[in-house]
This record gives structure tokens, sequence and C-alpha cells, in this order.
């Protein structure tokens, strides 16, 4: 009995490939992300709404450079946990995450996606930090002032990524955006994001220098020659510290969690 066969040509599996997979992958990430009001106008509306407030009545004063690089790290610590561990986490909850993993896409673009996605929103929220001091906070940002702050916020993404990969293997979805907030916003006051370590209390002075969003704050900070004294050799170090602390407390979690199920 005769059969019919159809050849399917064997699909490149090439760099070119790959590299369109995690194109897409990014592409429908932003935009899901940013169609979704709850993130895009809570993650960029917040840091653009308080430098309206307290940029434009510090005008011609350098507190408004000062908040131009407090808010920016305000802005991607906030896209990653809430970008990433909350949403990661809301999708494990949903049954998406398993759809993800049966599917044939490969398994990195999942979550280069979402850094990705978190890295835009965070030049978004800087364009616009620096947009709002030339306008309304007669700051003078320079070309070369901006990329440098930009480049911070994009390489003070990778701590935060790692923190937020945590929260979503530890945090119920249900509960999840209590949770971040309780630990996120006095993480962020205590680090110097809304004002000068010097004039916080002195038990937040000591407690700092313990906090990841401390030394994002100091590089970004120093930029605009705020910092604190001290070498920002530390800083990265201590930034490159817990960056290896938070992955491989999510690299613990996720594989005992799979040697359970």
């Amino acid at each position: 009995m005769a059969t019919n066969a159809i050849a399917i040509a064997p699909r490149e599996t090439g760099l070119a490939y790959y590299a369109n997979i995690f194109g897409k992958e990014a592409k429908y990430e932003f935009v899901r992300m940013l169609r979704t009001r709850v993130f895009s106008l809570s993650v960029i509306g917040f840091p653009v709404m308080f430098y309206l407030l307290f940029g434009a009545s510090n005008r011609h004063n350098p507190f408004a450079s000062y908040l131009i690089a407090g808010y920016s790290c305000m802005g991607v610590v906030s896209s990653c946990l809430f970008g990433i561990g909350m949403g990661i986490s809301l999708e494990r909850a949903q049954g998406w995450l398993d759809l993800k993993q049966a599917s044939p896409m490969p398994r990195l673009a999942y979550i280069g996606a979402k850094v990705l996605t978190c890295a835009a929103f965070a030049l978004v929220i800087v364009t616009i930090l620096a947009a709002l001091g030339v306008i309304i906070g007669g700051v003078k940002v320079t070309p070369l002032e901006y990329v440098q702050l930009a480049g911070v916020i994009l390489a003070g993404s990778v701590p935060f990524t790692a923190m937020a990969l945590v929260v979503a293997l530890l945090v119920p979805a249900n509960a999840g955006p209590g949770i971040i907030n309780l630990f996120y916003l006095p993480m962020s006051f205590a680090s110097g994001f809304w004002m000068p370590i010097t004039y916080l209390p002195h038990f937040f002075q000591k407690i700092a220098p313990a906090l990841p969003t401390y030394h994002l704050a100091q590089v970004a900070l120093n930029i605009f020659g705020m910092a604190q004294t001290g070498s920002m050799k530390i800083h990265w170090e201590a930034l490159a510290g817990f960056t290896l602390l938070l992955l491989g407390t999510a690299w613990i979690i996720f594989t005992r969690g799979e040697a359970k199920a």
C-alpha cells in the first residue's frame, strides 16, 4: 500500500532564530506591561508625580538634581520588583508559567523578556525625569550625565532582578503588592531616594549601608557630585555581592521546590 509522506524542512536554530524569539517575546511583554495600567501608571507615574511635586518646588536648587537620581533609582527598583517579582508570582499562580515551560520556547527568553521590559521602563523613567529636571527644575543635565545615569540605572537593574526572582518564588500572588511595598518603601526611604542620608534619623544612617538600594543611590548621585564621600568601587562591589547572594538564594529555593514537586 502506497503512503504519502510530507517532508518537513528542518528549522534553523542558529543565532538569528533565537534572537528573533527573544525580540518577539520582549516586544509582547513590553506591550502587555504597558497596557497593564496598574503597573505602567504606578511604576512610571509615581516617580514623575513626586518630581512634579518636589522638583518644581526646588527649582534652581541642587536638590532638584538630587531628586532626578533618587527617583530614577526608585523607578528601576519598583519596575523590577513589580514587573518581575509580582509578574512571575502571578503567572505562576495562574498556570501561565507552566504553559510557558511546556512550550518549545527557550526558557531564558521568558525571564530575558521581563528583564528587558523592566530595563526599558527604567529608561523611560530616566528620560522623563531628566526632561522634567531641565524644564521645571531648572537643572542643567548634560548629555554625558544623562548617558551615565541611564547606564547606572541599567546596571542597577541586575541586583534587583535577582531580588525580584526571590520575591517571585516566596511571595504569594494575592499578597504580593502589600508584601513588596512593606519592604520596598522603607528600604527606599532609608537609602536616600527621597532626601540625603544625612537628613535621616541616626538609625537609618546606620542600616543604610546594608541595603542594596543605598549603594545604587550613591552611584547614581555621584554623577551629579552629590554622593557621600568614599570610593564608588565599594558601592559597585556591594551591588555585585548582593546580586550573587540573591541569585544563589533564588537558585536554592527553586531547586528545593522542584525536589518537593
